[in-house]
């Protein structure tokens, strides 16, 4: 019998210093994640929402809304959700450079078509931002027309959105949205 071999993990230093090849790589605790290119529902749902919470933030500058931004949690996870939300407190902390080395307040991902991507944001990175400290997680269903939203100390589902109730966040007080306005055509 061959002796098993132990690769060691991979870390956000060794993947940011490989050659841009166009794919979108993502390490969680070590493993290598690789995206393919969003649907354009996906595309749809992160433009409409990101749109909207910027809104809202204009008028109540209380943080920031970012799209495809990197976040490192630790020296073996970085990852690139869709959407985060950082409050001005958490952005003095965490923003180093052009990415950012912590835990947002707020993490959105979009599900891409595909049983794997599906799985990777209900299941890995449902896992990662709970462990960093991620005070809400939001999976956004673009099939389903739904909207998780995962909350609390022990990053439990609070509460499934279907498309006619509205979006609320004690992150973003005052803020409310239909579910059907992330994932309306204009």
């Amino acid at each position: 019998m061959l002796p098993t071999r132990v690769y060691p993990k991979l870390t956000v230093d060794i993947l940011d210093s490989t050659p841009d090849d166009g794919n979108t790589y993502e390490l969680i605790e070590g493993d290598l994640l690789v995206s393919r290119a969003p649907s354009l529902k996906h595309q749809r749902a992160v433009t409409n929402l990101s749109a909207i919470i910027w809104t809202y933030l204009k008028s109540n500058r209380i943080g920031q809304i970012f799209s495809g931004v990197g976040v490192i949690f630790s020296s073996f996870s970085g990852v690139i959700p869709d959407l985060v939300y950082i409050s001005n407190e958490r952005y003095k902390e965490i923003a180093v450079g052009d990415k950012l080395q912590g835990c947002p307040d707020l993490v959105v991902e979009v599900v891409s078509p595909g049983r794997e991507n599906e799985s990777r944001d209900r299941s890995l990175k449902l896992q990662l931002y709970g462990k960093y400290g991620v005070k809400e997680y939001w999976i956004v269903d673009p099939h389903l027309l739904t909207v998780e939203i995962y909350a609390g100390e022990s990053f439990i589902l609070a509460a499934t959105l279907g498309y006619n109730d509205q979006l609320t966040s004690s992150l973003l007080p005052g803020f409310t949205c239909s579910v059907k306005e992330i994932f309306d055509e204009f």
